[in-house]
C-alpha cells in the first residue's frame, strides 16, 4: 500500500487523497465534509459505478441486487453488517441491477445476489447467492 490513498467520497463522488495511516481516523471529504467511511454500503448508479470501482485505492465489493429479489433483501442486513467490519480496508457498495441494467449486463451478472470484488478497477473474484455477514467477511478476506 502506498503512503497516500485515493478514496472516492460516498456522498459526492469526489476523489480524496488521504494518508494511508489515517484511514482509521474517520477522514472526511475535502469537498462536502461527509465521512469517507460510515459503515454503510455506498449506493452506486450507472453514472458513478466506474469511478468508485476504478479510483478507490482500496478494494471495492459490489453487491449486484434487485428490489424484487427475496434473497437480495434477505442478505441486505448482512451486507450492511459486513461494511462495518471490513471498512476502512474494503469499500462496500450496492448496485440495483433493475435500475442500472447496463452495468449488470457489462459485468455479465446472470443471477442475483452476486457480489463482485474489484481491485484497481479489475474484477478479482465473484460469489453468487445470499450469505451471512460472517461468511461475507471471511470470503472477502480470503480473496485479499
Amino acid at each position: 500500500m502506498s503512503d497516500v490513498l485515493n478514496l472516492v467520497c460516498p456522498a459526492c463522488d469526489v476523489t480524496n487523497r488521504i494518508p494511508a495511516d489515517r484511514t482509521k481516523d474517520q477522514p472526511k471529504c475535502g469537498k462536502c465534509h461527509s465521512a469517507l467511511f460510515n459503515a454503510h454500503p455506498v449506493e452506486l448508479s450507472g453514472a458513478n459505478f466506474a469511478k468508485h470501482v476504478s479510483r478507490n485505492d482500496i478494494p471495492v465489493l459490489v453487491d449486484f441486487w434487485a428490489p424484487w429479489c427475496g434473497p437480495c433483501r434477505q442478505m441486505a442486513p448482512a451486507f450492511e453488517q459486513a461494511a462495518g467490519q471490513l471498512e476502512p480496508q474494503v469499500r462496500l457498495a450496492k448496485l440495483n441491477t433493475e435500475a442500472h441494467q447496463m452495468v449488470g449486463a457489462q459485468y455479465n451478472i446472470r443471477s442475483i445476489p452476486t457480489m463482485v470484488l474489484f481491485r484497481n478497477g479489475q474484477e478479482i473474484s465473484r460469489q453468487s447467492g445470499a450469505m451471512g455477514a460472517a461468511d461475507i467477511v471471511r470470503w472477502v478476506r480470503s480473496q485479499l
